[in-house]
């Protein structure tokens, strides 16, 4: 059974205090001399050593520039901030219904101007019909056993996706050619979704990359992952959705998508690979 969210942030605030416990000990001074270099109580370092008490954004610059590690405050105050949120459970996220799990990220769509997500399982949410849309949640809702508000999110998903018709946004996408042949969902609204990926290649603020079976990797397969801008990602799996914010973090996915999307064909050669899905249906 998946961990209770509180366990999840205890954790997180305890990975934090290790990581300034070791900053500390880099720099080859006590706990009583960085209270006196920060200027507050040996208490208070033992308390957030400890993970006893939440330090706060001032607090974790205070100790890196005590500490000669300066360079570390950005990763660790985006790490700070992100504890309580960092590894969601899913189950928390569905048990008011998936409406609710659609329209919780209607705000940070409408702030990002520059999406990049690769996808390794199922269409992506930007481009998914009406038709797949609803076989997807109807699946995942009878697998959580949420409540069947299958109809309200995929309206919902809908009304998000329109960001996709507003040219001031950019859209990265890169797509393993596993997803085109998945069933997700019948074969008239599979041809359906297909044929709507095709008509999706054709908008001038969307690149999309597939990747095909027979390329050589130079980066293995991984689980879906998407970048918001360059401050965000959200990374999903079975049991979670997990938020990362640190700067590192987000480097890491960055570049793993740049390597990914080296990969992809484009153009005429992927559009040849939608068609040969459509033409598998058949």
């Amino acid at each position: 059974m998946p961990a209770h969210p509180s366990s999840s942030v205890q954790k997180a605030r305890e990975a934090l205090a290790g990581r300034l416990s070791e900053i500390r000990k880099d720099a080859g001074i006590s706990g009583r001399e960085l209270a006196v270099r920060c200027g507050w109580s040996e208490s208070k370092s033992s308390r957030i050593e400890n993970a006893k008490t939440p330090p706060s954004d001032a607090d974790i610059r205070a100790w890196c520039q005590a500490c000669g590690a300066d360079d570390q405050a950005l990763d660790l105050i985006a790490a700070n901030r992100q504890s309580a949120d960092a590894h969601v459970q899913w189950r928390r996220l569905q048990r008011s219904g998936l409406r609710r799990l659609q329209e919780s990220t209607g705000d940070l769509y409408q702030r990002t101007r520059v999406f990049r997500a690769y996808v390794s399982d199922v269409i992506p949410g930007f481009l998914q019909t009406p038709g797949y849309a609803t076989a997807l949640l109807s699946s995942i809702a009878d697998f959580r056993e949420t409540p069947d508000d299958v109809s309200a999110a995929v309206a919902a998903r809908m009304r998000r996706n329109a960001v996709l018709s507003n040219g001031a946004r950019r859209f990265s996408f890169v797509l393993e050619e596993s997803v085109l042949r998945y069933r997700v969902c019948g074969t008239e609204a599979m041809a359906a979704q297909l044929g709507h990926l095709l008509g999706a290649m054709d908008l001038p603020n969307v690149a999309l990359g597939i990747i095909p079976f027979v390329t050589q990797r130079t980066v293995w397969p991984m689980p879906t992952f998407t970048i918001f801008d360059a401050t965000r990602v959200h990374a999903d799996t079975l049991d979670a959705a997990s938020t990362l914010t640190q700067p590192s973090q987000v480097d890491l996915y960055a570049r793993a998508f740049d390597r990914l999307s080296q990969g992809a064909l484009r153009g005429a050669a992927a559009r040849s690979l939608v068609a040969g899905a459509l033409a598998y249906l058949d």
